[in-house]
């Protein structure tokens, strides 16, 4: 969840994923309506994607984001997550954004 601080309103989700129809453990997150373009999402996706590669010892996630949805490829550029086209994926429409361990 995407809480802030201040209210504790949860404004959004992010997690690390890799259900069935993830090839690779997902980097995924989600503000809700209203809530977009605040920075949120890049915030609690940056703070889940370093206690991943710190605390699970992941060298390497990725974020599968639909076609169109130029938040989302904003949000995974600000992470410095790069287009990856050779990557595995279940919907071929879909763009995969990877993020390494530093």
């Amino acid at each position: 969840m995407i809480d802030l601080a201040e209210s504790g309103e949860c404004v959004g989700q992010v997690g690390i994923n890799h259900g069935p129809l993830f090839p690779e453990k997902e980097l995924g997150w989600f503000v809700y309506e209203g809530r977009e373009g605040r920075g949120y999402a890049t915030e609690a996706a940056l703070a889940l994607r370093d206690w991943g590669f710190l605390t699970l010892k992941l060298t390497s996630l990725v974020s599968y984001i639909a076609p169109g949805n130029a938040a989302s490829v904003a949000v995974a550029e600000r992470l410095g997550a790069r287009l990856d086209p050779a990557a595995p994926r279940t919907d071929p429409a879909d763009l995969v954004y990877r993020h390494f361990a530093p």
